[in-house]
């Protein structure tokens, strides 16, 4: 199968969406397609022995619309010059609209107000000179009928092929004013002056202008909700300083391959992923995770695209290029969930596509029936009319997609990945949260947490004749000690006759003495009595951390405790979830003495201990059979199935990349406060999205029964096609308005 995201235009309103899909949906070969409105991307997934993109293409331009481009060829230069020029395009049809529109406006209304200070001209009066108003008010008319003209273009062609959509609501509504109006001009040329009260320009020429006004200001809205996207595209450096032998030579980023040595200055910006190979610096990796604080670097350490070097000079070997860094990954990962849906967008893709076909049904309907009722033509033009124009699915198309593209950017800002808006819905609906704890709730890595000695040694002295003795130990346990000595700036003792004894410890001659480390098994071998310590010892296994005893010639001179450490945020995360309503449960392959010592200090209460790592996927079934909503918090390869099994996964960045494909949400930042705030965004967009949907259907509810005529059956007045047109430009506006709320998003 193969997935490619096309780039359409045309669009304009949900049906058109809806249109587009149901096309793309009947190819053979097409196993899924999701069209978006607010991107302006339908996602097709296709069997390409089945069809191609040449198919796509031309179904799509059948349908009535053009393929921009296919998304992986368009950068972001050219999308951005796209948007802009069809802003401004939209921008000076508007003004020639509003310039003819708005004295079109003038001529007709004032005429009727005996009050208004600034009469028009005699010479250009109605009841006077019939014709001559009659024929300034058609003429004024043509500029805004050709500004607007892409609504009868594509309007009656979606008509014809049995599809309409908004500008199909659009061109009828205003086609009926315009010929009514000529009709009427043409028997006020006959001599029937009377006519004159039943001209109808102006509706159709102000209700283009409103339109092309909102859909100016909705295009305006939707450039802002893909900031987050821009923003993140444009941080990549165009140049990189690569080393080739021995001199500098500046390529552009695109010529890099893996491999090449580059030397990035303070102030530059890291051009591409990789290892450093010498130097030390701070770099600025806020744009990929969020977090304010610079971070060191030295000799090994991991670089990524985009990252500001802050101080020193470095060079490194490039890992990663092109489409492979970590920022062209996030920007795929940000698009993919941009042009996704969620499930709660599904009623409103339904009744989009039987909507327009509907309006016009009802609108045909209330014109018959104030027909018979009595009432005149142009009454009954009327009502026609405002139910046509007021009924638009524009806010309905884009009451979901805008919502979820200012919340997946809003979550890329903070180093919050959220893969689409499936995911973005069922986060909110999260009951349990199971957290795996090694990597997860803890550091992942050992390290000293007690240096005790026997009576007569030092505490720095135990420390640095360990260290000295497990320098040469690739054992974990040693390494954390070795890393405390260092820590501490303990210079190291000469060491001889290293030998490391398998599942019990090591023995070396530190200085010439005979030292022994490692665990209870190994001192009771070699006859080194531990009563003096067994108190200490079973106090620090209880507090989960695994006690290695240190001999010196035969005797013990003291326990160093090594733990895998409970990362700072652990505590405050837990606390904050439970404090949401979310149940916290931690699972671990540990022993149930550790396990409950690790829950304790960070307030855990649901424990599952002793699970191995084919099982923590059993372990979430078990959960979700209670009838829970479950995700899982991991950052290992052994946590993948779980991951996947989970109804949300959520990958520490810092983890594989197996377990963040797996996953559903990636945390960029090594913080689990970030799942309380990815769930906290996930309630508001799911909220916003609620609100939009909630104004989009009240608004035609409301609408188009008033521009039928009910207020009018009892008494109030009949709503006129032009407040009709103002009222759907703005019902756009301030849904896309409302979605960009979200921006504020703390």
């Amino acid at each position: 199968m193969m997935q490619e995201t096309i780039k359409i235009g045309g669009m304009t309103c949900a049906s058109c969406s809806a249109r587009v899909e149901k096309s793309i949906a009947k190819l053979e070969g097409v196993e899924k397609v999701t069209v978006n409105l607010a991107t302006e991307k339908a996602s097709v997934t296709f069997d390409p022995s089945l069809t191609n993109l040449d198919a796509l293409r031309q179904v799509i331009e059948e349908t009535g619309y053009e393929v921009l481009d296919i998304e992986r060829k368009e950068t972001v230069d050219t999308d951005r010059i796209r948007r802009e020029k069809e802003r401004h395009t939209l921008l000076l049809k508007f003004i020639v609209a509003a310039v003819f529109g708005l004295p079109l406006l003038y001529f007709a209304m004032v005429p009727m107000v005996s009050w208004w200070p600034f009469p028009i001209p005699q010479e250009l009066h109605p009841m006077q000179y019939p014709l001559r108003f009659a024929l300034l008010q058609m003429f004024m008319t043509i500029p805004v009928l050709i500004a607007g003209h892409r609504f009868y273009s594509v309007g009656f062609k979606a008509l014809w092929q049995r599809n309409p959509n908004m500008d199909s609501l659009v061109a009828i509504g205003t086609s009926a004013a315009v010929i009514f109006s000529l009709y009427n001009t043409f028997l006020i040329s006959e001599g029937n002056h009377m006519a004159v009260d039943s001209l109808y320009y102006e509706t159709a020429g102000i209700i283009i202008a409103l339109i092309l006004l909102g859909k100016y200001l909705e295009s305006v809205s939707k450039g802002k909700t893909s900031e987050a996207i821009k923003k993140l595209m444009e941080l990549a450096p165009k140049m990189a300083t690569v080393l080739r032998n021995g001199e500098e030579t500046m390529i552009p980023v695109d010529a890099v391959s893996v491999g090449d040595i580059i030397l990035v200055r303070p102030g530059e910006k890291i051009p591409v992923d990789g290892v450093v190979e010498s130097g030390n610096t701070s770099i600025d990796e806020s744009m990929l995770t969020g977090e304010s604080m610079p971070v060191d670097k030295k000799n090994g350490d991991r670089v990524f695209a985009a990252s500001l070097n802050v101080n020193g000079s470095i060079t490194f070997r490039a890992t990663k290029v092109g489409n492979d860094t970590a920022l062209a990954q996030i920007i795929r990962l940000v698009e993919e969930a941009q042009g996704s849906k969620a499930p709660i967008a599904k009623m409103a893709d339904i009744v989009s596509g039987y909507f327009v076909p509907i309006v016009c049904g009802i609108a045909l309907l209330a014109f018959v029936a104030w027909m018979i009722s009595g009432q005149t033509l142009a009454f009954s033009l009327t009502v026609f009319i405002s139910i046509l124009v007021i009924a638009c699915p524009c806010a309905l198309g884009l009451a979901t997609p805008t919502a979820i593209m200012v919340g997946t950017g809003k979550g890329a800002e903070n180093g919050i990945l959220i893969k689409g808006g499936e995911a973005l819905e069922m986060a909110h609906k999260i009951q349990i949260i199971v957290f795996d704890k090694t990597g997860t709730i803890t550091q992942g890595k050992p390290a000293v947490t007690d240096v005790i000695p026997r009576d007569g040694f030092e505490e720095e002295s135990l420390l640095r004749i360990a260290a000295s003795a497990e320098n040469s130990s690739e054992h974990p346990l040693g390494q954390a000690i070795v890393n405390e000595a260092a820590s501490r700036r303990l210079s190291l003792l000469e060491v001889s006759q290293f030998l490391a004894i398998p599942g019990q410890g090591i023995e070396v001659l530190v200085d010439g003495r005979q030292l022994l480390a490692g665990n209870q098994k190994m001192m009771l071998e070699r006859n080194i009595s531990l009563d003096a310590m067994n108190e200490t010892s079973d106090r620090l296994a209880e507090q989960g951390k695994t006690p290695m005893y240190i001999a010196l010639d035969g005797a013990l001179a003291g326990i160093i405790a090594v733990a895998d450490v409970v990362k700072e945020s652990s505590a405050n995360a837990i606390r904050t979830l439970k404090e949401m309503g979310i149940e916290v449960a931690m699972i671990t392959g540990d022993n149930q003495k550790t396990a409950h010592a690790i829950a304790a200090q960070v307030g855990i209460d649901r424990i599952l201990a002793e699970v191995l790592p084919g099982e923590k996927a059993n372990e979430v079934k078990k959960l979700q059979a209670e009838g829970r909503r479950v995700a899982m918090v991991g950052d290992g390869i052994n946590d993948s199935p779980a991951l996947a099994q989970s109804d949300i996964g959520i990958a520490i960045g810092s983890g594989t990349d197996v377990a963040m494909e797996s996953a559903d949400i990636v945390l960029m930042r090594n913080d689990l406060l970030d799942v309380a705030t990815a769930i906290r965004l996930s309630k508001s967009t799911i909220r916003n999205i609620k609100q939009n949907l909630f104004w989009a259907f009240g608004y035609n509810v409301a609408g188009i029964p008033i521009a039928a005529g009910v207020l009018y059956l009892f008494g109030g007045p009949l709503l006129n096609p032009i407040f009709a047109a103002a009222a759907m430009a703005f019902s756009s506006v301030s849904v896309v308005t409302n979605a960009l709320r979200l921006k504020r998003f703390r």
